[in-house]
């Protein structure tokens, strides 16, 4: 994939496939990744996999490969001077043919030059088996990896380190990076191929224009369904999903209209507010009902609803048409009640 900047003035990177276009004259792009939000997954992976326990456990695996390459070497070596001693041998063997015996001399030359031939044809396989497998990792290596394990992520995050700098690191860990969104809804596979030789895959949830195309749409219709079905109010749906970790299409926390919406979308029906007469003094939580408040000021019911409106006291409702939960300090309730009695008195005097 190329990088491209899209946006009226090109703020937003993203990565566009233009094979099809560039091999078969197709108009468009096979597919496009928003640039931002990947790299900072694949940021965050490089400096998982630099971790020092991770690193540990890497040079511990290092460590075990390099005493089977050692091993390797051993059979490489074994190898290499039997070939050697082979056309040592061959030469010698021709060496002690007497001059007049043309036809063996001949025979033995063929001979020794064969092994010769064997002997390098075995160093150069060697040497490129050695070019292969360059896993010595000395003492002082490894604490210096170790160390800037422990300093990589403030190096990364300092701002003396430039983009560059942070690509020539990218750079030195990971071979490529493979994208495709087209596997599933919703999400970016890719794949990371590391300098070491190892490969990763990993999904990343992206954003989307609809939610038909959401990466997690039947769990969020049916914890909707779910929690709708439990009495939950929209602004408690919300509330509930962000706490589970799910996001909308754009990847931003849900709201209570959102939920409104996506309820009218789906056909999932408002839930029945059964008002009732057998409202408590005080709820559980230790706040105020209409009735209990007025009671405890000594002011009518009317009095505490136009209090509300005017925002003298505050109070909340789990929806519209729900009973009121009003919160009063002992503070509050005595300058309420001088306010009110002073009310009384301007009152009567008018009166």
């Amino acid at each position: 994939m190329r990088l491209r900047y899209s946006g009226s003035q090109g703020e937003f990177p993203v990565y566009t496939c233009t094979y099809a276009h560039e091999h078969s004259g197709v108009v468009g792009h096979c597919q496009e990744v928003r640039a931002l939000t990947l790299d900072a997954e694949v940021e965050r992976l490089l400096l998982e996999a630099l971790a020092p326990d991770r690193l540990h456990i890497a040079l511990a695996t290092l460590e075990q490969v390099q005493h089977e390459d050692a091993l390797l070497r051993k059979q490489w070596q074994l190898r290499r001077e039997r070939a050697r001693y082979e056309a040592e041998r061959a030469r010698r063997q021709y060496d002690a043919v007497e001059p007049e015996n043309r036809l063996v001399a001949r025979t033995l030359e063929g001979l020794w030059e064969e092994k010769l031939r064997a002997a390098e044809q075995i160093e150069h396989e060697y040497e490129a088996w050695v070019r292969r497998h360059q896993l010595t990792v000395t003492p002082a290596d490894r604490q210096e990896i170790l160390a800037l394990a422990e300093n990589l992520p403030a190096v990364w995050m300092a701002s003396t380190t430039t983009p560059a700098d942070r690509k020539q690191i990218l750079r030195l860990l990971i071979d490529t990076v493979i994208l495709d969104q087209r596997r599933e809804p919703g999400k970016v596979w890719f794949q990371i191929n590391w300098r070491t030789g190892a490969i990763s895959e990993h999904w990343l949830i992206r954003s989307v224009g609809a939610y038909t195309h959401h990466a997690h749409r039947q769990r969020l219709e049916d914890r909707i369904r779910a929690l709708n079905a439990a009495q939950k109010m929209d602004d408690e749906i919300a509330a509930a999903l962000n706490g589970e970790g799910l996001r909308t299409a754009w990847g931003r926390p849900f709201t209570g209209p959102l939920i409104y919406r996506l309820r009218k979308q789906w056909g999932i029906p408002a839930i029945r507010v059964k008002a009732t007469s057998m409202v408590p003094v005080r709820w559980e939580d230790g706040s105020y009902s209409v009735p209990g408040a007025a009671t405890m000021l000594g002011v009518t019911r009317g009095t505490i609803y136009q209090w509300l409106r005017v925002r003298r006291i505050q109070g909340t409702q789990i929806a519209k048409g729900m009973p009121w939960q009003i919160r009063l300090s002992e503070e509050k309730i005595a300058a309420l009640r001088v306010y009110a009695s002073r009310a009384r008195r301007s009152k009567k005097e008018v009166l």
